[in-house]
């Protein structure tokens, strides 16, 4: 007979709160309820969790597995009976075998059932109190497993919002070459509000961009559209790049829920090989020549967008057709620790292979700096005048 039969006390609810649901993750508060079972009231315990198109997956196992069955289809309607006070079934391990008591308890909140939690424990039956300690510990599940959903749910759509809008920027000149990339940290972490985009203007000139909404999750991807989508409307107008940033910053400003952003504009005028860049806040932009060096471009900082401050300047350097610009958020660079000059000497430490194109020049970099383990989201966008061809 189990050791557990022999206890005169049941956990209580506050012992069963600290033991469940310590992360977001729906598995990891499965295990954490079928250890906390095990250890307190059965001989196993097992927990099956319903997922797309009704699929029963087991996630959690604690103590002797043997006890308990595989999920079986059906199980539902087992379910029902033990909520209304009856266990699921009693059996014996083997003839003349001591019995094996068996309960199962439906994870649920709200009507929605999440899966099934199964708890077995050889000798003496569970006890009306035992039961309701069950009851509450899988209830207690239940509430995590509903918000982890929730939160995934939440990132799923963020990260979606975000992966649709910086995979479809706009189209640059023919003149001028483009690659982006994009990278969210993590499989699992809340997106963040990086962006790039690219407007045409007159004169086969075009407005390359890049931008960091303060913050994660599905608000800084709404914040971050809000701002692509007026910073097309204010470039339209072809002003000079850092009248672009003041008028975006008192659009902005006006909106007191509006998060803050960095922003790096750049108007590239291929035909007479110059660039003229203004900063909100933003890490500089670097250039890599035709040999691979890079280095990073002197362009006076202004406040974030946002902030109504206004302050913003433009400068122009040259750029040659054999020269890659490259502008990036700073998830890019910085590591957490590290002085930004450090971070950023890594960056001009690269050497693009010579002759690469300009998309084996983005994932030159992306690569390099390792941005797949970055502790941020990256966003890059890297930029070459085309070269014309000879005439015969």
């Amino acid at each position: 007979m189990s050791d557990r039969d022999s206890r005169a006390w049941v956990p209580a609810p506050d012992e069963t709160l600290e033991a469940i649901g310590t992360t977001d993750d729906e598995h990891t508060t499965c295990r954490e309820l079928a250890a906390f079972l095990f250890r307190t009231l059965c001989d196993a315990a097992a927990v099956d969790l319903t997922g797309e198109a009704g699929r029963v997956e087991r996630v959690a196992e604690a103590g002797a597995a043997g006890l308990l069955r595989p999920p079986v289809p059906g199980a539902a309607a087992a379910v029902r009976a033990v909520d209304a006070g009856h266990p699921l079934r009693s059996w014996t391990l083997r003839p003349g075998g001591p019995p094996v008591h068996g309960l199962s308890v439906e994870l649920a909140r709200h009507g929605t059932s999440y899966g099934t939690l199964l708890v077995a424990r050889v000798g003496a039956a569970f006890t009306d109190r035992e039961a309701a300690a069950l009851h509450f510990a899988a209830r207690v599940a239940a509430v995590h497993v509903r918000h982890a959903r929730r939160l995934a749910a939440t990132e799923s759509v963020a990260l979606n919002l975000q992966r649709a809008l910086v995979s479809d920027p706009g189209r640059p000149h023919p003149n001028l070459l483009i690659a982006g990339r994009y990278l969210p940290v993590g499989p699992s972490a809340l997106v963040g509000g990086d962006w790039f985009e690219t407007v045409r203007l007159h004169f086969g000139r075009t407005l390359l961009v890049v931008g960091d909404v303060m913050g994660h999750g599905l608000d800084a991807a709404v914040d971050m559209n809000a701002y692509r989508s007026t910073l097309r409307e204010v470039a339209s107008t072809d002003l000079a790049p850092h009248r672009v940033l003041r008028q975006l910053d008192a659009v902005v400003s006006e909106d007191a829920a509006r998060r803050p952003a960095t922003c790096l504009l750049v108007r590239v005028d291929p035909a007479r090989g110059t660039a003229v860049y203004a900063s909100a806040g933003h890490l500089p932009p670097a250039v890599f020549a035709a040999g691979g060096t890079g280095r990073l471009l002197d362009v006076p900082v202004g406040p974030p967008l946002g902030t109504g401050l206004g302050g913003y300047e433009s400068v122009a350097h040259p750029l040659a057709a054999d020269e890659t610009l490259l502008l990036y958020t700073d998830g890019l660079v910085e590591r957490r620790g590290e002085d930004i000059d450090t971070s950023l000497a890594r960056l001009t430490a690269l050497r693009l292979p010579r002759g690469a194109t300009i998309t084996e020049a983005a994932d030159a970099v992306v690569g390099g700096l390792d941005a797949v383990h970055a502790e941020d989201d990256v966003a890059v966008l890297a930029a070459r005048i085309r070269s014309r061809s000879p005439h015969p």
